[in-house]
């Protein structure tokens, strides 16, 4: 990755895009006040820099719920035995790994590990916590909270444009 700088107008982009990345190139330009070739340019620096990492959709559970089910979330903490840096890339290595895990944070103080897990049913978690908790040595702790409603949810950044310097 290249190092990178930025401005209030690549700040705008980004901004404009965490909020809907499915806007077009001349949507975005006229929204941040570019021309289309510029935002396109500035996008793809953006993007070779990493600072857009990727883009996906977030689906609707609620309205997918009646096809699928509404699934099982839970937000569990995990303690491990042993607390190097060799154990702790391993577990997260892990647990990264798998595609029921939706989220996975390194945490301190209190737990090593929460994550955010996702499963069709309460079979499925069971099978999750086995092979990712009970089968691992080095899992001294686990414990899960179960969603009954989620009220919010995002993944936008709060953003500013950098002090003139």
């Amino acid at each position: 990755m290249e190092q990178i700088t930025i401005d209030a107008v690549d700040i705008r982009i980004l901004d404009a895009l965490q909020h809907d990345a499915s806007v077009s190139n001349q949507a975005l330009a006229k929204r941040v006040n570019t021309s289309a070739p510029t935002c396109l340019r500035r996008v793809k620096r953006l993007r070779d820099a990493g600072l857009i990492e990727r883009q996906i959709a977030l689906l609707s559970g609620e309205r997918l719920a009646p096809l699928i089910g509404h699934g099982l979330t839970a937000i569990v903490e995990i303690t491990l035995e042993r607390q190097d840096h060799l154990a702790l890339e391993s577990f997260e290595r892990r647990v990264a790994a798998d595609a029921a895990v939706q989220q996975c944070y390194r945490v301190s103080p209190g737990p090593d590990f929460v994550l955010v897990v996702h499963t069709r049913q309460m079979p499925d978690y069971l099978a999750l916590a086995q092979r990712l908790f009970t089968e691992d040595a080095n899992v001294r702790n686990v414990k899960a909270y179960f969603s009954v409603k989620r009220s919010k949810f995002g993944a936008a950044l709060p953003l500013t444009a950098p002090a003139a310097g």
